[in-house]
């Protein structure tokens, strides 16, 4: 029988793994800053050489970012599937739109689904926090930051699905698409019932979670997509109207002048 020598692993690995972890878990996200030096190395109980080390692997990987006399970070583009140029074919060619809007139903659906069967307390208490600061936002009519409490709340469901896949899969798709999401609400919210429905749907997606309700859950995001949908294609019907009785009014006042 042969026996494989047992070695210990050295710290700085050690911290590198716990760190890999909490980026995977989404317990650290993109762009946000790690704590001091001194403050982290008390946290994991290790030396600061020691977490130095670590800190240098792991940017050599590109999991993080270091700026000098600014702290570390976790990387900005961590994630970041989807490139901009892609993102200004999405906005050039209008029927794409649509293709987006579908690909969120299926993923942001099964993203439901499973936060409603495995949320914890905790990962309740995240949406529902995230559902409040939307509702804060929308209360003021504060669209700039509603369309990022928006892509906060879909995002803390995603991760109380405890599917690390999905997760990230999730935050390389709302990088891509919080523009995308600015631009539909921007012309379907100047109209007060739009706008109204839509935060209603987020508050049936937020009460099917947290009873626990899969099949609510993923009907409240496909309901809520096909409304957005429905709302747009709408809104693209009224303005052509609104473009043809324009060039209708210029070409009458173009033949009174001429007469």
């Amino acid at each position: 029988m042969v026996y494989k020598s047992v070695r210990q692993p050295k710290i700085s690995d050690a911290i590198i793994q716990q760190i890999e972890e909490m980026i995977l878990e989404g317990a650290l996200s993109p762009g946000q800053r790690l704590p001091p030096e001194r403050e982290l190395s008390v946290k994991f109980g290790v030396s600061r050489p020691s977490l130095r080390e670590a800190v240098q692997k792991l940017v050599a990987k590109g999991l993080l970012t270091s700026r000098h006399g600014g702290g570390t970070f976790v990387a900005e583009k961590l994630g970041s599937g989807f490139s901009d140029p892609l993102m200004a074919l999405f906005e050039s060619h209008p029927e794409a739109q649509y293709d987006l809007l579908e690909f969120r139903s299926a993923l942001e659906g099964v993203s439901a689904y499973y936060a409603a069967l495995r949320s914890t307390s905790a990962d309740k208490q995240k949406i529902r926090h995230c559902y409040e600061d939307l509702q804060r936002c929308h209360d003021v009519r504060d669209f700039e930051n509603e369309v990022r409490a928006d892509v906060e709340f879909h995002l803390s469901i995603a991760a109380a699905t405890h599917n690390t896949v999905l997760l990230h899969m999730m935050r390389a798709l709302f990088s891509l698409l919080s523009h995308h999401i600015g631009d539909n609400l921007s012309k379907i919210y100047p109209k007060a019932d739009y706008r109204r429905t839509i935060h209603e749907q987020h508050g049936l997606l937020l009460a099917a979670i947290e009873v626990g309700d899969p099949v609510a859950a993923r009907q409240a995001v496909q309901d809520h997509l096909a409304y957005v949908e429905d709302a747009l294609l709408e809104q693209g019907k009224e303005n052509t109207r609104v473009e043809r009785a324009l060039r209708r009014a210029d070409l009458n006042l173009q033949d009174k002048t001429a007469s």
